[in-house]
């Protein structure tokens, strides 16, 4: 029992759904900017090709969280910092602390599980601003937001299958319907690149551009969208997403257990530590 006289630190919790700067909530691995009518999420871990780590899965959470409460934001743009978007995970950090260990590989999914239903279901549309290669979980990043536009020297690829993951938080439930059933099957079982003017033809995103005129087509989309109205868009996304999240939550439970116990696997730790070994030559 605790001494009534001992004053505990504040729960950081907040009182209510309101909205606060972004310099109060201290992200570190992302850059949160709200400039209304957009907010900007910028992952910010360039010297790891801003692979996701557990606290940038949770800052990331926390963002959208965030911008869904704000009435000032209208659009949200999901962005990089340097030549990648995003690589999916952090391998060097699942072998460090997530290989034989799948009871904490089970809380590091449910984290980027629910990062991806965040920003889902944040309420307002989402523009991926995808600046460099998408890998993995990168791309399953960009399909999760509403449009995308995509560097032209840049390509998107998947990469389980070489690395012992199932790519199962998103591109197996999605990109069947993004691209069709044999396409996505090409894109996950060969793991080749798909350059960015093929993703384009093929629908994985919206517009392929040079780089020069990446912000102009973002804006474009940010304008078009900031102007309508909340609530309708609110349930068109809502009524859109319901093949999305019908493929999500039948499988994303189950791929969580199986991928946790695949970290006990002679397969997944022969992969990814053969992986760790390639970067140290």
């Amino acid at each position: 029992m605790l001494d009534g006289s001992v004053r505990l630190a504040p729960v950081t919790e907040p009182d209510a759904p309101r909205p606060v700067s972004p310099e109060e909530l201290g992200f570190d691995r992302i850059v949160y900017e709200k400039t209304p009518p957009r907010a900007t999420i910028t992952l910010n871990r360039p010297e790891v090709l801003n692979a996701f780590d557990f606290r940038m899965l949770r800052e990331l959470a926390r963002a959208c969280e965030d911008a869904s409460w704000d009435d000032g934001i209208k659009v949200v743009v999901v962005t990089g910092t340097g030549r990648a978007f995003c690589v999916g995970a952090d391998l060097k950090a699942w072998g460090a602390d997530l290989l034989d260990k799948p009871r904490e590989y089970w809380k590091w999914f449910g984290a980027f599980k629910d990062m991806h239903d965040r920003l889902r279901e944040i309420g307002k549309p989402t523009v991926a601003r995808v600046n460099g290669i998408a890998v993995g979980g990168g791309n399953e990043l960009q399909m999760a937001c509403d449009l995308a536009v995509m560097v032209d020297d840049a390509f998107i690829r998947h990469v389980g299958p070489e690395h012992g993951s199932v790519p199962a938080g998103g591109a197996t439930q999605w990109l069947p319907l993004f691209v069709g059933d044999r396409r996505a099957r090409e894109i996950l079982l060969l793991c080749d690149e798909i350059p960015a003017k093929q993703a384009e033809e093929w629908g994985l995103v919206n517009r392929a551009v040079p780089a020069a005129e990446l912000d102009a087509v973002v804006d474009y989309y940010v304008e078009r969208l900031a102007v309508k109205l909340p609530q309708t868009i609110r349930y068109t996304k809502q009524q859109l997403n319901w093949w999305r999240d019908i493929s999500w939550h039948e499988t994303v439970g189950h791929a969580r257990d199986w991928l946790a116990l695949s970290m006990l696997g002679d397969e997944a730790k022969e992969a990814i530590r053969g992986f760790l070994a390639k970067g140290k030559d």
